[in-house]
Formats: C-alpha cells, structure tokens, sequence
C-alpha cells in the first residue's frame, strides 16, 4: 500500500485503486474531497485577486471584465461572439461590458477584414499597456510566494492545472 499524498493514515493499493473501503466512484475519496476542498480556497482566492487586478487596471472597470481585456492580450483582436462564447456570457452582458471598455478607452471596434459586416475588438494602445503592467506584477507576486518551490515544481503545477482545465471544457 502506498501514502495517498493526503496524510489521512489511507492509501492506495497499487495502480491507483483506494484502500480501506472507499467507494470506488471517486467523490468520497480523500484525494478528491482534499481537492475540491483546495480547488475552493483558491477559486475563492483568484475572484478575489481578479476584482483587485481590474482596479489596478482602470478604477472603474468591473471584475469580471478583466478577463476580456486578458483574452484580447494573449489572442489578438476577436469578435464580440467568440469572447462571449469564450467567457461564458450572452450577447447583452457581453455589449455591456465591451461598451464599459470602450468608454474607459481599453477597448477599440474596427470592421472585421474576412467580413465587412461583422466588427472584431482589439486592446487599444492604452488597454495593452495596462493589462501588460497589471500581469506582470501578478507573475512577480506569483514568483515571490513561490519561492521557495522547485522551478519543476512550478512548471509541474502548470502542466497539471493545464490538463484539469482541458479536462472542464469537455
């Protein structure tokens, strides 16, 4: 039997099954109770620091529209369709909140080339400035808590969280 990562005194037979008579569906296992016990803190954490990382972007910007200027940094321009579908918003709350960022002059509409009569949003020069300054002090808050972790440690966290996030969008 091995130590099931969690410090319960439980472990796993070998190949991965649980041992002591948890149930095999997975949910009352101490290693998924443990995680979606962590996945909660730090959910709860990342909304917090998202409504602190949209003030610091423009004072007025709402929480939830940071993540529309983040997408428009790391993709390029889009159409207002594909963030809404990207973010998980309908049509109405998606114009909202692109018209909050194009009064705080974050956001431009320019005419889309492949079809005139559709309109891709882009980061203007001021937007791209501001989120780049905002996620670059994230990455060096994030570097300076982790650093006292093994920069393999780092990267293997990133490659996990990256294959849970594949996992949620099937």
């Amino acid at each position: 039997m091995h130590d099931n990562g969690i410090g319960d005194g439980r472990g796993v037979e070998p190949g991965g099954a649980p041992s002591g008579g948890v149930s095999a569906s997975g949910v009352d296992q101490p290693a998924f109770l443990a995680l979606e016990r962590e996945l909660t803190v730090l959910l709860r954490r990342a909304r917090a620091n998202q409504g602190e990382m949209a003030r610091e972007v423009h004072p007025d910007l709402e929480s939830a529209a940071y993540g529309l200027l983040v997408r428009l940094d790391e993709c390029g321009p889009q159409r207002a369709t594909e963030l809404a579908a990207y973010i998980g918003v309908g049509k109405a709350t998606m114009s909202r909140q692109l018209r909050a960022l194009e009064d705080l002059g974050l956001v431009t509409r320019e005419p889309d080339p492949a079809d005139g009569r559709a309109w891709l949003v882009a980061l203007t020069q001021e937007g791209h400035d501001r989120v780049r300054r905002v996620r670059e002090a994230r990455r060096a808050r994030y570097a300076g808590r982790l650093a006292d972790w093994d920069t393999r440690e780092v990267g293997e966290l990133a490659r996990l969280l990256q294959q849970l996030n594949r996992g949620m969008e099937k």
